[in-house]
């Protein structure tokens, strides 16, 4: 027989498999607990591998040791993808010279790019090259390097090497997760996270795509603090998360609508 707590827990468990995110208020009203009470189930239940707590509350954890497929991302979230492109579009003036991170999201934003005025484009993505040639843009550098099919990307010290001659206004950076207690963004592997650095280390401002299923996820390797960045975009979705951060930290982020 269940102890009370391991009830309790157990529960709080079947909680998170239909919502996003839970937070303590949540807990204490629902199991007429105390905030001590709760803090401490949340403790147990992370320290048990089987969530991650955050700011305020918990979030149902899945490790990404590396990105999924390149197929299977495309499709997965696609009407958030697409909101956060139109966001993040709305951002770029004419004239700047963009890097766009291998990704589906970053396709999303090439696409709404194409045709704007003197804009030119700089990227490591093999679908993202394919449509700037489909749709006859000429202004555009490649980064060569290491073929990784995984994201459909180039990386190595040769795309490192490329990147950091270079200087670039904006920079469409792909995340696989985002942790809000530590305020890190995440990658799924070492080789990722050293041309995401690159990136960085060239572009006069970052901006981070993530829709709200990165915020449940925990990935392999840090790219950045998320105070290092210009803005992260993300989706409705991700609002009650968000929503219980500090106000530093929260001001990082835009939601799409």
């Amino acid at each position: 027989m269940l102890s009370a707590t391991e009830d309790r827990q157990s529960k709080i468990l079947e909680m998170l498999r239909e919502e996003l995110f839970l937070d303590i208020t949540t807990l204490t009203k629902r199991f007429q607990i105390s905030v001590s009470t709760a803090r401490r189930d949340v403790l147990d239940l992370e320290e048990a591998g089987h969530l991650r707590r955050t700011h305020g509350g918990a979030v149902s954890i899945s490790q990404v040791s590396q990105d999924p497929g390149n197929a299977a991302r495309a499709i997965s979230q696609k009407a958030e993808k697409m909101a956060i492109a139109k966001a993040v579009a709305a951002m770029v003036a004419d004239g700047d010279v963009v890097f766009l991170d291998a990704g589906t999201t970053a396709l999303e934003v090439a696409k709404l790019l194409i045709g704007r005025k003197g804009l030119t484009f700089m990227t490591n993505g093999a679908d993202i090259i394919a449509e700037l040639i489909r749709n006859d843009v000429s202004n555009f550098h490649a980064v060569g390097g290491e073929f990784a099919e995984i994201n459909r990307s180039f990386r190595g010290p040769l795309a490192e090497h490329f990147i950091r001659q270079f200087s670039v206004d904006k920079l469409i950076l792909n995340a696989a997760s985002i942790d809000l207690a530590r305020g890190l963004i995440f990658t799924g592997s070492p080789a990722n996270a050293s041309i995401q650095k690159a990136m960085i280390e060239v572009s006069s401002r970052t901006i981070v795509v993530a829709d709200h299923s990165k915020f449940t996820k925990s990935s392999f390797s840090a790219t950045a603090k998320i105070e290092e960045v210009g803005v992260v975009v993300t989706d409705s979705g991700a609002r009650t998360i968000i929503d219980t951060v500090p106000e530093k930290l929260r001001k990082k982020f835009i939601i799409a609508s």
